[in-house]
């Protein structure tokens, strides 16, 4: 898991935000992602 955390660090980085930003990030891509599979499979 460490590996994972260095790289998510490093490409908040290098996109400029803060890791407040990349949670919601995260939780908006989850929200689409979400609402695509509802919409095709229910």
């Amino acid at each position: 898991m460490e590996w994972h955390k260095k790289l998510t660090e490093k490409t908040l980085k290098s996109w400029g935000l803060s890791n407040y930003a990349g949670m919601w990030l995260s939780f908006v891509k989850g929200v689409v992602i979400g609402g695509i599979i509802v919409h095709y499979f229910f």
